[in-house]
This record gives structure tokens, C-alpha cells and sequence, in this order.
């Protein structure tokens, strides 16, 4: 069978890619386009470059422009490419929307902004300043676990009028509320949890937004796929399958950067050392996840 479902405005399966570093702790350009190259290579056609897997808090606006346009080089129109810029500060949100335009991004992923712990009309406004500003269309970033504070479902399904915020990456763990947002608005849903995303899609997602497929690109895009051709059983069996992978990288206590830049260096792939104040997996880590990246069945 083939798919009947519509590409999302950034297409299906994106990987939320760790920005390679140098042994020195540098950014590691030819390695990161190597790695961008691997990923769409093995079924990515999307990229989120810059965000909190690419350890965004700690690179600099150099840095980040200057990804953005070595990876555009070594992927050219194969993919999708989506600049994290959120930020505390909507000045600077700004800036690096901006920034991303010039160095070649398709969209923005704009997280709501953290620490400060804005009310509902200050995170609007935040966003709406951000999308106003800049041409490119916007991917909201709902994850409250990291910055403290949600965006609502009201406010999701207000922002949703706006031209440019085209797309949303859920990891808010409320069901309920995507699926409110989901029925009331346009709006494209990327399921930010590895543990959702068949199950995001199977509601109407656009797709998904994966640390996992860092490592495991063909398999991450393989359910998808499946239940896009209507084959409902092998997505299942094959979300199933990357569960114990995506438990040991994302529900270990350790971020998915420090898993994913773990496995990859084990796996003979571009990633370099974390930046302080993440500190690197232990070799036994380390093992136990390459035991279960090779665990997986094969397509």
C-alpha cells in the first residue's frame, strides 16, 4: 500500500541531531556533515539543528549560524532544515530567527521561555513577537518538564491563527490536550518523545522529532512509514522493538545527548565529547547501549 498521508509542513521524520564537537571540545563542522549525511541517508528527511539535544545552551550564535549552513551544504534540498533559537529572552529569540534565515534554516523551533516562568499572555506574546519577526515558518516547542511552564492548549489553538506558526514539537505528556489542539487547529504535530511517536501519529501527527534516531534513523522512520502504507501491525512491532533502545537513551536519568553522543562514537559515527555541564556516559553506559542498538531487528 501507499501512503494517503499529507507530508507535514517539515516533512515526517526529523532527527533532533547532537552538534559533533572536536576531541578538543570545538565544533566539529566535517562531522557534523558527515552525520547530517548518514541521517538522511538512512530515511531522515528532516533536521533539528541547535536544539536541546544539540546542546544549544552551551554553543555560541557563531556556532550555531555556522552549523546551520555546513549541514544546508551537505544535505542541500534532501532535507529539511530546523533551527532551534529559543531562548530566555525574546531579543534574542529574535536575533537568532533571524540568524537561522540567513544561514540557510526552512523553520524555527521556538521553546517557551524558561526560567523566568511567564503567564499564558507573556508566552503568547513571546511567540508572536518571534513569528512576526521573522519569515520563517514556526515549530512551537512545548516541554514544561524542562522550562516550567507549559504552552496551554488555549493558548497552542489562539497562536495557531497566526500565518507562520505552522507546527508544533509535543512533549508535553498531555494526551488529552494534543488532542484538543490536534481537532481545533491546522496545526502539525511532531511527537517529541520517542515513546509517542507511533502513537502521536496514529491521531494525526505530521510525525516526529527523535533523539533516538541519532543511532537508529532506518528504524525511527520505518514505523512511520508502515502505518502510513497501512500496515498498522509492523509499525507496532517495530515501535515495540526500539522501545528498550529508546528506555536505555532517553529514560536512564541521562540526557539524550549524553546517550546519543555515547552510542554513536561506538557505532564508528560523528560526536565528540558533551559540553560541561554534562558530563560523558561511562564505558558501561556506553555497552549496555550498544547492546541494545544491536538488538534490534533488522528491515
Amino acid at each position: 500500500m501507499t501512503s494517503t498521508r499529507t507530508p507535514g509542513p517539515f516533512g515526517r521524520t526529523l532527527c533532533a541531531m547532537i552538534t559533533p564537537f572536536t576531541a578538543s571540545g570545538a565544533l566539529d563542522l566535517d562531522g557534523a556533515q558527515r552525520l547530517a549525511a548518514h541521517l538522511v541517508a538512512e530515511g531522515c528527511d528532516g533536521l533539528v539543528l541547535n536544539g536541546t539535544t544539540g546542546e544549544s545552551p552551551t554553543t555560541t550564535d557563531e556556532e550555531k549560524a555556522r552549523l546551520i549552513t555546513a549541514v544546508r551544504e551537505a544535505v542541500g534540498d534532501r532535507a529539511s532544515l530546523v533551527a532551534g533559537v529559543g531562548t530566555s529572552d525574546t531579543r534574542h529569540t529574535v536575533e537568532l530567527a533571524l540568524a537561522a534565515g540567513k544561514a540557510g534554516a526552512d523553520g524555527v523551533l521556538v521553546v517557551t521561555p524558561y526560567y523566568s516562568r511567564p503567564p499564558q499572555e507573556a508566552v503568547a506574546a513571546h511567540f508572536l513577537e518571534v513569528a512576526d519577526a521573522s519569515e520563517l515558518p514556526v515549530m512551537l516547542y512545548d516541554i514544561p518538564g524542562r522550562t516550567g511552564t507549559r504552552i496551554e492548549p488555549d493558548t497552542m489553538i489562539r497562536l495557531a491563527g497566526h500565518p507562520r506558526i505552522v507546527a508544533v514539537k509535543d512533549c508535553s505528556y498531555d494526551f488529552l490536550g494534543t488532542l484538543k489542539v490536534l481537532e481545533r487547529t491546522e496545526l502539525a504535530y511532531y511527537a517529541g518523545c520517542d515513546e509517542h511517536v507511533l502513537a502521536l501519529y496514529a491521531v494525526g501527527a505530521a510525525g516526529c522529532v527523535s533523539t533516538v534516531a541519532n543511532a537508529a534513523p532506518a528504524h525511527i522512520a520505518a514505523v512511520l512509514a508502515a502505518y502510513a502504507a497501512g500496515d498498522t501491525a509492523r509499525a507496532a512491532g517495530l515501535q515495540l522493538a526500539v522501545t528498550p533502545l529508546t528506555e536505555a537513551m532517553m529514560g536512564a536519568g541521562l540526557p539524550g545527548t549524553v546517550t546519543a553522543k555515547a552510542l554513536l562514537a561506538r557505532l564508528g559515527l560523528p560526536a565528540g565529547p558533551v559540553r560541561a555541564p554534562l558530563l560523558p556516559a561511562g564505558p558501561e553506559t556506553a555497552d549496555g547501549l550498544l547492546a541494545r542498538y544491536e538488538a534490534l531487528p533488522a528491515l
